[in-house]
């Protein structure tokens, strides 16, 4: 079955459309980002998980009455350019896939790192390469393909998380055989310092380091266009969103701050995760926990390549992308979208081994608070689509915002004060992130507007209207 006007197939299964959703918030950002937040907010990193969380949670519920209503290979893009005009979905597409691509040079180089340790016969670009290859393979197979990647991928991650918790609930409560356990205590949660032993303005420093780890949870509005039941995907993820954030993020973290205490060196030093794991004196925990990681950042890498090639399509059949990118193969494979993010995901690692200083440095800091824009997007996306949908198919809102439009507003305030609280944040580059992305998406909006006065301010092709679809093979 292919969804109707479009060339992509409906390749995804529902085990397949499941585990995005629940993979889509583990980010190899936690494993990896996640000692940087304790080390500056102690035990109240938790608060910050949980204010972050909360607002995924609402952004999340947002686009989900959205996307339940008219679910696209678009998604926020298209509602944005529906909702508040052409201009908003050209800038906020367009962005958000200069993101992706540039996750990609990022996880790619993660993943060589580690796998370079293992083989260094093969030198750190050799294996991003090969990385990049074979994922870029997969994702031009079928969308299948990707999703039986993704499915394995984000099992491991979910199973890794799940084993830790229960292990370090274990080893907390003294029932773990064999563990070392002498600095487990829910005592580490107030002791050395107290619970926010930097004080309460340190819980949004936590916000700034966490933020970006929660990107991915919005992939499965995207992956649902292209499942059997798009309506029935987007509703089970965004009402499994709350316990997802619960156990994997609060979960996870809640035992690493409580198997050590807050300012452990070995925190900083190894990575929260190996830390608290070589605290119980499990065996070869560092290499575990790389193949953990390393699994961590092929799912992003496969789903990074995925989510900027559907906005790409998306992008290319609305007219605000070269129209190549709307055309797909026989299998129902954006083809041209694809290669187009993986040859700029390319370019990218290549700067970062050739300029890590200068070229690099800026990619990853203009692209560092494009999650913000697009879950501010979102926020005013709704408050506009709810009163559309209401007028025109009611019928359509099986998931509906909470206490709209006061959390929508609510969260769009607190979107706003992270970013001014950036602006005030030189310790941690927060400043320079807000500003280049700033000034990233000025650029990208000049555009949008310098395109539509060119080419006229007309409503944007009808997600109906089938995408050019050539066979390719």
């Amino acid at each position: 079955m292919t969804p109707p006007g479009s060339g992509l197939q409906a390749g995804l299964k529902n085990r397949h459309l499941t585990m995005i959703a629940i993979g889509g918030v583990i980010g190899a950002g936690l494993f990896v980002g996640s000692s940087s937040g304790i080390a500056a907010a102690g035990p109240g990193i938790l608060l910050s998980y949980a204010l972050v969380g909360t607002l995924v949670v609402l952004v999340m519920r947002m686009l989900g009455e959205m996307s339940a209503a008219n679910p696209t290979s678009g998604s926020f893009s298209e509602h944005a350019d529906r909702a508040l005009g052409r201009w908003a979905g050209f800038s906020i597409g367009w962005l958000y896939w200069f993101f992706w691509v540039v996750v990609l040079a990022v996880e790619g180089t993660a993943g060589a790192k580690i796998l370079s340790g293992w083989v260094p016969a093969v030198p750190q670009w050799g294996w991003a390469l090969i990385v990049m290859l074979v994922l870029t393979a997969s994702n031009l197979v079928s969308v299948g393909s990707y999703g039986e990647f993704e499915f394995w991928f984000a099992g491991i991650k979910v199973v890794a998380i799940g084993a830790f918790i229960v292990v370090g609930l274990l080893a907390i409560f003294g029932v773990l055989p064999g563990a070392h356990t002498d600095k487990a205590s829910f005592a580490n949660l107030t002791n050395h310092g107290g619970f926010l032993p930097h004080g309460p303005g340190a819980i949004l420093t936590g916000v700034l380091l966490v933020v970006f780890s929660f990107m991915g949870s919005e992939i499965a509005t995207l992956a649902a266009g292209e499942s059997e039941d798009p309506q029935r995907a987007v509703t089970k993820a965004t009402n499994s969103i709350i316990w997802r954030i619960g156990v994997f993020y609060l979960g996870s973290i809640l035992v690493v701050v409580t198997l050590l205490p807050w300012n452990d060196a070995s925190l900083e030093k190894q990575g929260s995760y190996v830390a608290a794991l070589n605290s119980l004196g499990i065996a070869h925990a560092g290499q575990i926990m790389n193949v953990i990681v390393l699994t961590a950042v092929l799912s992003c890498l496969n789903s990074g390549l995925y989510t900027a090639s559907r906005m790409a399509f998306s992008l290319g059949q609305r007219g605000d992308a070269p129209k190549a990118f709307a055309r797909t193969t026989s299998r129902g494979v954006p083809m041209a979208a694809i290669l187009a993010s993986v040859v700029f995901g390319f370019v990218a690692v290549f700067f970062n081994y050739e300029f890590p200083d200068t070229v690099f440095l800026f990619l990853v800091n203009s692209s560092g608070a494009v999650a913000l824009f697009v879950w501010l997007v979102i926020c005013f996306s709704q408050l506009r689509m709810r009163r559309i949908i209401q007028r025109e198919a009611p019928e359509k809102l099986v998931v509906r915002m909470w206490l709209y439009p006061y959390l929508t507003w609510a969260a769009a305030t607190v979107i706003v004060a992270v970013l001014v609280y950036m602006l005030f944040d030189t310790e941690h580059d927060g400043r320079e992130t807000v500003l280049l992305s700033l000034l990233v998406a000025a650029i990208v909006v000049a555009i949008a507007f310098i395109k539509q006065k060119v080419t006229g301010d007309r409503p944007a092709p009808a997600a109906e209207a089938p995408a050019d679809k050539v066979s390719i093979g």
